[in-house]
């Protein structure tokens, strides 16, 4: 176990966001969330009468459709499983994503369109956790096919300066991005 042994305690509550990035046919990309909720007891509910232990109180499911280019072409938003009746009202909305591209002010965008009663507090968490799907699935793609930069306007790459392995000054930036590399000179490391 990567942590340490904890105090004596017992399980609650789990939530599980599984995602995955898939190559198609025909060029295009699709990432794809699951967002499930569940509890370790039963509880009464006035919009679904019971809930029982290990039955979902969230079951929701989001798919961007991406290009190469990470602009989003289109979405498909479903809610088995919601607390309230009238939540899966909100899933038409995530068709405001149409025409949204990942990179660099992705979150700011979603909440944006998304944020507060516009959206769904759950979907958007998905929406974070899919950029980065996205970048994992298309990067080695990109790659290959002569994409050095995640960004195709020629602007430095958004993942620079969004960690500590991606400093700009750091040696993963001036081995991976040396156009955009801003430390002392032969650092690389071998």
């Amino acid at each position: 176990m990567p942590l340490p042994e904890p105090a004596p305690r017992k399980l609650m509550h789990t939530r599980q966001i599984h995602c995955q990035g898939f190559k198609r046919e025909d060029g295009l990309w699709d990432i794809e969330a699951h967002l499930t909720d569940t509890k370790t007891y039963g509880f009464d509910s006035r919009d679904r009468n019971r809930v029982e232990a290990g039955e979902p109180i969230h079951g929701m499911w989001l798919r961007l459709t991406l290009d190469t280019d990470f602009v989003v072409r289109e979405v498909a938003a479903a809610m088995d499983h919601t607390p309230f009746s009238i939540c899966n009202q909100i899933a038409p909305a995530h068709q405001k994503l149409v025409g949204e591209r990942i990179g660099a002010g992705w979150n700011r965008r979603v909440r944006e369109l998304l944020g507060g009663t516009s959206g769904c507090t759950h979907m958007r968490e998905m929406l974070g956790r899919m950029a980065t799907v996205a970048i994992q699935a298309m990067f080695g793609e990109r790659r290959k096919d002569g994409q050095d930069s995640l960004d195709p306007s020629g602007r430095k790459p958004f993942v620079i300066d969004g960690c500590h392995a991606w400093a700009s000054d750091s040696s993963v930036t001036q081995r991976e991005y040396p156009d955009w590399y801003t430390g002392p000179e032969n650092t690389t490391e071998a």
